[in-house]
């Protein structure tokens, strides 16, 4: 897989709010952390804190932009990235808005992301 595909890939799985379509780009030993400064060690605990937002956010949208490329290597590739999302929670309307960090590395000729770090700002 080239590493340009990744990231729209990524997102589409997101889009879906389904943790099968969203586990096959995440690796193992993922670090994600959310805006709320809430950190998810390892790809169970991440599953856990996504289909728990995809319980709680409803019509989620989720875009990434201004994606800048701080490195793209042959093993390992970061990125930064503006990010926004909308949706319904409890019947009213949320949204937000920030800047993240992902790491990616390649593993069995395809990239998957091993850090994700969001941040409010």
């Amino acid at each position: 897989m080239n590493i340009d595909e990744f990231l729209p890939q990524y997102e589409s799985a997101l889009a879906s709010q389904d943790w099968e379509k969203v586990a096959p780009w995440i690796h193992e030993d993922a670090c994600v952390t959310f805006s709320t400064g809430e950190v998810n060690r390892g790809k169970d605990a991440v599953r856990r804190a996504f289909e728990r937002n995809f319980s709680v956010i409803q019509n989620d949208t989720y875009e990434m932009t201004n994606i800048h490329w701080v490195r793209r290597g042959e093993e390992t590739a970061v990125y930064l990235f503006d990010f926004a999302w909308s949706g319904v929670i409890d019947g009213n309307s949320a949204s937000g808005t920030g800047h993240g960090t992902g790491v990616l590395v390649r593993e069995g000729g395809r990239w998957v992301l091993i850090v994700e770090h969001l941040g409010t700002g």
